[in-house]
């Protein structure tokens, strides 16, 4: 299953790598593609992860959720 959310704040490869260590530390995502020039992320998960999970995982690598 695939999702996509939005992420503010990465600006460069760099952001872009810190997203998606932090996004595949959470429990079920099993890959994180996130695109400072889409401000986005697609994540394919194993199984339904909470919304709250990846809010706390982007704002914990110092970004802003967007849903």
């Amino acid at each position: 299953m695939t999702k996509t959310i939005g992420i503010k704040g990465m600006m460069c490869t760099h952001c872009e790598a810190r997203v998606k260590k932090a996004l595949e530390a959470v429990d079920g995502v099993i890959s994180a593609a996130p695109s400072h020039e889409q401000g986005n992320a697609v994540l394919e998960l194993a199984k339904d992860v909470p919304e709250e999970a990846l809010r706390k995982a982007v704002e914990g690598a110092g970004y802003e959720y967007a849903g």
